[in-house]
């Protein structure tokens, strides 16, 4: 266990906050009012997709993240939120 915990206290040193700013996951926390912006960041579609695409991105992303599956109900709302903004 000595070895464990020296080990762990290392890697944690050796990870920068620059290699986790590249991560592929978006940092920030939802805004007051969404935007375009935030709505394509949340379905991973461009601010200017075709409707098609926006329906076919959010049915991957919900999927994934439907409260029955053991999602949150709220992330669902915001997925739902970005869709409807996003199709406008």
């Amino acid at each position: 266990m000595p070895n464990l915990s020296q080990r762990m206290a290392e890697t944690v040193k050796k990870l920068d906050s620059q290699s986790l700013a590249n991560s592929k996951y978006y940092k920030g926390g939802f805004e007051q009012r969404m935007t375009r912006r935030e709505a394509s960041l949340i379905l991973s579609v461009s601010p200017t997709a075709s409707k098609s695409k926006v329906k076919e991105q959010f049915k991957k992303v919900m999927a994934v993240n439907h409260p029955d599956r053991g999602g949150s109900p709220y992330i669902a709302a915001k997925i739902n939120e970005a869709k409807d903004l996003l199709e406008k």
